[in-house]
């Protein structure tokens, strides 16, 4: 059985709200250069989720990881 990692866990782990990592994951994935997998990944109406440990869902990880402050 594959583990699916749904928005909600990453929002849950990184503390965002998920209302703003919906914005940010569109505007992510209609990127299709800077963001293969996740724009390969997306389908429209769905849930936002991936299976564990795909370029995806490495991805999605990266784009809704907090900014650092400088």
């Amino acid at each position: 059985m594959t583990d699916i990692v749904t928005l909600k866990a990453i929002c849950d782990e990184f503390k965002i709200d998920p209302r703003e990592a919906r914005e940010r994951l569109r505007a992510a994935a209609s990127d299709a250069k800077a963001n293969p997998e996740l724009a390969k990944a997306r389908k429209p109406r769905t849930p936002w989720q991936w299976v564990k440990g795909t370029t995806a869902e490495k991805e999605a990880r990266r784009v809704l990881q907090p900014k650092k402050p400088a």
